[in-house]
């Protein structure tokens, strides 16, 4: 069995990457979405909210599940028998920065690979950073992001400016 894993920090899961995660789901038998904890950012969403947000936008897809990670990424891939990430690239400046983590895994896993697919034209530009922005300033997301976690959405970032 084909098992890939697809990680981020889904803060929140855009339009964007559902299209990644449908695209890599017909392509693995099965995809892990594996939401990852980076100590960088200040999250709006719990670990737990990002897991059952994912898990309903993509309740549509059988071969998909989700969890949730605090450790190194090719240690999980190796646990979960996986044997691809699978990383979205919106534009040039995401590759340098994926290609080098994708070596990193490789040395810490040798079998691991990585895959990069491209995100369609109508999300090239799409970040979770970007939405939440837009959000902030009361704009239309309905492009953005899925309807499952539309209301949620507004609902924290509104009580957030309070």
């Amino acid at each position: 069995m084909k098992i890939a894993v697809y990680p981020g920090s889904f803060d929140p899961i855009t339009n964007g990457h559902l299209n990644i995660i449908e695209r890599a789901a017909k392509l693995f038998d099965r995809l892990i979405v594996c939401v990852m904890v980076n100590h960088d950012k200040k999250p709006l969403f719990s670990l737990q909210e990002r897991e059952d947000q994912i898990r309903r936008v993509t309740a549509h897809l059988s071969n998909v599940t989700v969890d949730s990670h605090f450790g190194l990424l090719a240690a999980y891939a190796k646990e979960h028998n996986c044997c691809t990430i699978i990383k979205g690239l919106r534009a040039g400046s995401d590759f340098e920065k994926e290609f080098q983590m994708a070596m990193i895994n490789r040395k810490l896993n040798p079998e691991l690979d990585s895959m990069f697919l491209t995100a369609e034209h109508q999300f090239m530009y799409l970040s979770s950073s970007a939405v939440k922005e837009m959000g902030y300033y009361g704009a239309d997301l309905e492009d953005f992001l899925p309807a499952e976690i539309m209301d949620e959405f507004i609902h924290r970032i509104r009580n957030k400016e309070a």
